[in-house]
């Protein structure tokens, strides 16, 4: 299979009549979701009547993510795509995390079936890595942005000032400088770029290049670009001038700072996005002040919400479809 037939594959609605008796469209929909460097950090066990999702620690990126805030984040985003497919097919899930083996357990009882506008946004949500236009959101979908985003023990704060988005601006070069200074982050995420459809189709995770807005091209010759053009400075001009062009940037954070929350994060992230990708809005992280542990709390204290947690920090606006980040095959996630 090619990347584009993989694409197709991927990124579509599947067929949900039988999702009562057989989850696996269920959890086709969870693998949608998104998760940091497209690590798909989970794992599905399917139950009589529920699934759980844990952790699939070989997946860590103790680098840019050394406490796995972004991992355990990603199995929220997960979870949500599963609720909002289950709803659709007729299940109400009933969600909670178990501390015992740090999962998220996911009960299904019977319920009229709905079909709503974020579950039929799953397969149009992705990271949009380019610039947008510029353009503001009007206050009326701002407000489904914010409703969208609720969650227990995590709140949203929308930034749309000019001045706002030039100190979040500061605060990502910042992070950016730190992160560029670390040679074991530079190898990690290395690690994880696929810079050609070859490599995206034959891992099914990582980062896409094209994704990111880099060219197809063979590894040996992605690797000596990444050797001569991977700086600080160069994505510093590009993430300011990504950060200007957008409308709004949202910040995630939680009140308590533990896995439980980190998960509720990444559930109302997933809905953040799958609302604007609901209303042809694009979405993508700028998580630099968040990653680096010195900046945290600096960032935090600008943006005045005492001690909680900043989780992730995710700019929004208009702008291009991007190529699309592919996923594995389900066997590799099933346990």
């Amino acid at each position: 299979m090619n990347y584009k037939a993989a694409v197709r594959e991927i990124w579509r609605h599947y067929d949900l009549s039988s999702a009562a008796s057989d989850h696996m469209n269920l959890v086709r929909y969870a693998v949608l979701a998104a998760s940091s460097h497209n690590t798909q950090p989970w794992k599905f066990r399917l139950e009589r009547g529920g699934i759980t999702i844990l952790p699939d620690l070989s997946r860590r990126c103790p680098a840019v993510d050394p406490d796995d805030h972004h991992l355990y984040a990603s199995l929220g985003c997960a979870a949500e795509n599963l609720l909002l497919a289950a709803q659709a097919a007729g299940l109400k899930g009933r969600y909670f995390y178990d501390a015992s083996e740090s999962s998220v357990r996911v009960k299904f009882e019977p319920t009229t079936p709905v079909r709503s506008a974020l579950f039929e946004a799953i397969p149009m949500r992705q990271c949009s890595r380019t610039r947008y236009d510029g353009s503001p959101i009007p206050e009326a979908q701002l407000r489904l942005l914010e409703e969208a985003a609720k969650g227990r023990g995590v709140s949203l704060l929308l930034l749309t000032a000019k001045q706002q988005k030039e100190q979040v601006a500061e605060y990502v070069a910042a992070g950016n400088t730190t992160q560029f200074g670390d040679s074991m982050w530079a190898e990690e995420l290395k690690k994880w770029i696929r810079f050609n459809g070859r490599d995206a189709v034959r891992t099914g995770d990582g980062l896409y290049g094209p994704v990111m807005g880099s060219p197809d091209v063979p590894r040996w010759l992605g690797k000596l670009f990444m050797r001569f053009a991977f700086s600080a400075e160069n994505q510093n001009r590009k993430d300011v001038d990504h950060i200007r062009s957008s409308a709004a940037i949202a910040v995630l954070s939680s009140e308590v700072d533990d896995k439980s929350h980190w998960i509720e994060a990444g559930r109302c992230y997933e809905r953040l996005a799958l609302q604007a990708a609901a209303l042809d809005l694009r979405t993508a992280f700028i998580n630099q002040p968040v990653e680096v542990p010195a900046l945290r709390p600096q960032f935090a204290g600008f943006l005045g919400i005492g001690n909680r947690r900043p989780d992730l920090i995710i700019r929004i606006g208009r702008g291009s479809a991007m190529p699309r980040s592919l996923r594995r095959p389900l066997e590799e996630v099933l346990t």
